[in-house]
């Protein structure tokens, strides 16, 4: 179990809260109270540096990729409201996607903090597509609650404040007589009033600007307390609602027979009226990547899946390998600048596989397309571009589109692209019918999204005990943005802190990669090689590959100084919230203890999202650990213990932070010992999570700390993938402190293949059916 310290309210010495600041906001024409608040974007400054050799602040330090989410959402923001209903109930529909970080539970936090509402009272939907917000409708980037926290609160502490003046108004009495509670209106008389039956009385004739001071947080008591999740109960008892559990009428199971190569199109199918005639299979399409099939049960699907006989085309990384993809990012490597001839240097050089992004729930939606319009069920991040996309395909007006975004069980970054909704999209309208569309779990590795491989070469000079440079080159096969961060960049392009003929990529890793020491002159570029594998945006895009390169060449840098790693990193640390992190992770992680030959520790840094974590790891390298068997698997090396500090800025609500800290954390572990996809042939050869192995329990912690500093903000950072990075890196340093030799090349365990693949023809496996035999 994860312990975790007290929970804190702001030091001493935290900022001025900004709640006395008054905001504005629009009272909507509306039958019952509507409250929506406008955003402006802040200036930010980069830290300071104090260092012998100091280095200059670099873009992510001046405007990172959350302040372009920022920027980008504020000209929508009063166009997201609050509603008072006549029950007195609060409603917001969010235009974010819920996928199992808590959101929904924050932002009902959120309301009922500012609204003096009980959490029970307070209902969190997500919004369908909405095309006129632009640019605010897209979860990714850590950025929901950084964006939204603000704007949330305006519009509810504006609602509270009509609430209050309706009553005030009622009664004949001043505002500062009255106070509120759960719900309630109070008068020192004894007077009170619900929100529900002054809901009409504080509704507006017509669209008016209102301004509202926010609570101060000496004042809070909901927010910065740990709170269980709103949707705990359904999610434990089987109630929680995902796409598939949805009853929309006529829609009936469908799979989709897969080439086997990535992106293969089907050029015949060879014995369609065969298979069109098995039991419960209703139809039979071709669509751009596949042939759908329509039958009764998912079962049948399968079956019929497993009977066609199809041609196929050719796919569009036919031939390629690791090694093939490994030898064209090495021919791209950009070449490094300083020599190294007048002072000490240390080169690197780390490869770091491809990585399945498959979240817990397959690729689903639902699609019911007809003549004149289009219904569509899916977990969505971007539904505004899956809408956009889907009219196109399908041949009708956007607006005849409608969109609704569905709950996720996990993302990974997965669901920035909308492949399920469109394959069903396109399959309804061929079968004239609606379905009810899911990705089998081989489907999800072979044909889905992956983080690209990439290698990351790395030089850093030093001389009379300064690092006079630091340079990262960072080669990647190329990562899709085509699900909107593009599109924001190109509508904020002249105020980004970046110059140059830069391409999406290339912004987002300026955007988002910064090294925190004081290394002299420091650069950290990109670049991409044009293969068309279905790459995306997995949890911290380039962060776990580029922190984790930086820090194992930190500790070199530490033991060719004669240093330990924690006094190196103190010694050059820009960042003074990244320096109180590091030193309560030593503390409470009993940094430099004695361990037995053959395990470690390992520690490690990250800043990103205006957020700050150290991690602090112990691994278990000894022959006894490593080579234990376990059926079906490689074990390896143990992460034996693990810690993570983290300075989130202000903890919306601490205990859905923890959970985020151990997510990342697993992912880290995975990432560095474990997990990743092997290319063979143009396709990966893991067809399930059997194959692919997610940090397991053999190499789970058996002790898990998180510790959640004294909040240093008046607002949230962005915390969902903040700990993956270091989290990762510190096992690596871990690792190679254990060993006695740097790794270079990730997951450790990738040249070991432990399983058996499966035929790439057909595409699904058959259905199991001795789920008994593994039965405890």
């Amino acid at each position: 179990m994860a312990q975790q310290d007290q929970y804190t309210r702001p030091a001493p010495d935290a900022p001025r809260n900004f709640g006395r600041r008054r905001f504005l906001g629009f009272v909507l024409a509306a039958p019952t109270l509507a409250v929506a608040a406008q955003i402006t974007q802040s200036s930010l400054a980069p830290q300071e540096a104090d260092a012998a050799i100091p280095t200059l602040p670099q873009p992510e330090d001046l405007f990172d990729l959350g302040d372009l989410q920022n920027l980008a959402a504020a000209p929508t923001s009063g166009l997201i409201t609050v509603h008072i209903g006549t029950d007195g109930r609060a409603a917001f529909a969010v235009p974010r996607c819920e996928v199992g970080q808590g959101m929904t539970t924050a932002v009902a936090m959120i309301v009922a903090e500012e609204l003096d509402l009980p959490l029970s009272q307070i209902d969190v939907t997500l919004a369908d597509a909405r095309p006129e917000l632009l640019m605010n409708q897209l979860t990714g980037g850590s950025n929901s609650m950084r964006s939204m926290y603000t704007p949330i609160r305006t519009a509810s502490a504006i609602a509270r404040s009509r609430l209050v003046a309706a009553a005030a108004a009622q009664w004949g009495v001043p505002e500062s007589e009255l106070r509120t509670a759960d719900g309630v209106v109070h008068h020192s008389s004894g007077k009170q009033a619900s929100y529900g039956s002054l809901s009409k009385a504080a509704a507006a004739a017509k669209t008016a600007t209102a301004t509202a001071q926010l609570k101060p947080s000496s004042a809070f008591t909901v927010l910065g307390t740990a709170q269980n999740r709103i949707d705990a109960l359904e999610a434990v008892t089987g109630r929680k609602q995902y796409t598939l559990d949805l009853d929309v009428p006529g829609a009936l199971p469908t799979m989709v027979a897969r080439p086997p190569t990535i992106n293969g199109t089907p050029r015949s199918i060879d014995n369609e009226a065969e298979v069109k005639a098995m039991p419960g299979v209703t139809d039979i399409a071709a669509i751009s990547h596949g042939v759908a099939v329509r039958a009764e049960t998912f079962s049948l699907c399968i079956d019929a899946i497993r009977a066609l006989k199809v041609t196929w085309g050719p796919g569009t990384v036919d031939g390629e390998s690791d090694a093939t993809v490994l030898k064209k990012l090495k021919a791209a490597q950009l070449p490094l600048a300083v020599p190294g001839v007048l002072t000490q240097s240390i080169d690197a050089e780390f490869t770091f596989a491809f990585a399945s992004n498959s979240p817990l729930e397959t690729g689903s939606a639902i699609a019911d397309v007809r003549e004149d319009r289009a219904e569509i069920w899916s977990c969505l991040k971007v539904p505004i571009v899956a809408q956009e996309q889907i009219a196109q395909a399908v041949g009708l007006p956007q607006s005849s589109v409608t969109v609704h975004v569905t709950q996720g069980g996990g993302s990974f970054g997965r669901h920035l692209f909308h492949d399920a909704a469109l394959e069903a999209a396109e399959a309804s309208k061929k079968m004239g019918k609606a379905v009810k569309l899911m990705w089998s779990r081989t489907d999800d590795f072979r044909q889905g999204r992956v983080h690209p491989m990439c290698v990351s070469r790395v030089r850093a000079t030093y001389a009379l005990g300064n690092v006079v440079s630091f340079e990262q080159r960072h080669t990647s096969v190329q990562t899709e943005f085509s699900h909107g961060l593009g599109e924001m960049i190109t509508s904020t392009a002249s105020k980004l802190p970046i110059g140059g003929n830069l391409s999406f990529a290339e912004s987002i890793f300026e955007l988002s990669q910064s090294s925190p020491y004081n290394f002299g002159v420091t650069t950290q570029l990109l670049n991409e090689i044009p293969l068309k594998f279905n790459t995306g945006s997995m949890r911290n895009i380039y962060s776990p590959n580029v922190v984790t390169a930086e820090e194992l060449v930190v500790d070199q840098l530490a033991a060719k100084m004669g240093k330990d790693p924690v006094q190196f990193r103190r010694d050059f640390l820009r960042d003074p919230r990244l320096r109180a992190v590091l030193d309560k992770a030593v503390q409470v992680g009993e940094w430099g203890r004695k361990m037995p030959a053959g395990t470690a520790q390992g520690i490690a840094l990250h800043s990103e999202y205006k957020g700050a974590v150290a991690v602090l790891i112990e691994i278990d390298c000894r022959p006894e650990t490593v080579n234990r068997k376990v059926t079906e698997g490689v074990t390896g090396p143990r992460v034996t213990k693990a810690l993570v500090v983290v300075d989130p800025g202000f903890a919306i609500n601490p205990r859905g932070l923890e959970a985020q800290m151990i997510g990342g954390l697993n992912d880290g572990i995975a990432m560095c010992l474990t997990s990743s996809l092997h290319i063979k042939d143009g396709i990966p050869l893991e067809g399930s999570w059997d194959n692919y192995f997610y940090t397991r329990e053999w190499n789970t912690p058996l002790e898990t700390k998180i510790v959640i500093m004294p909040n240093t903000s008046d607002s949230p950072s962005g915390a969902g993938e903040l700990a993956v990075a270091p989290s990762f890196a510190a096992v690596a340093c871990a690792y190679a402190r254990a060993v006695g030799k740097v790794p270079t090349t990730f997951p450790i365990n990738h040249g070991t293949l432990s399983f058996e693949p499966l035929p790439l023809e057909p595409s699904t496996p058959p259905s199991p059916v001795d789920g008994l035999d593994h039965a405890f």
